[in-house]
């Protein structure tokens, strides 16, 4: 059964700012490793939290692609 366009609106309430905030934070988390990187640490230490940045940064953007086409689920039932 599909979603109804108020389930779709809800969805992309709860996923976009959530979306935004993963991005946001995996790459603080991505900068940082890159700082440690230039400061000398061990490979180890930058690799893995550089790790750590990207899988945020991509699953922010996972997560606020799903709630854009949630969106736009929602505006194409109203307009009908």
């Amino acid at each position: 059964m599909a979603p109804t366009p108020e389930e779709d609106l809800s969805v992309w309430r709860r996923l976009a700012p959530g979306g935004m905030l993963l991005v946001g934070s995996g790459l603080a988390v991505a900068l940082d490793a890159s700082a440690r990187r230039s400061s000398g640490a061990s490979l180890l230490r930058w690799a893995a939290e550089g790790t750590a940045g990207l899988v945020l940064v991509n699953a922010g953007l996972a997560l606020y692609g799903e709630a854009m086409k949630r969106r736009g689920l929602h505006d194409a039932a109203t307009r009908r």
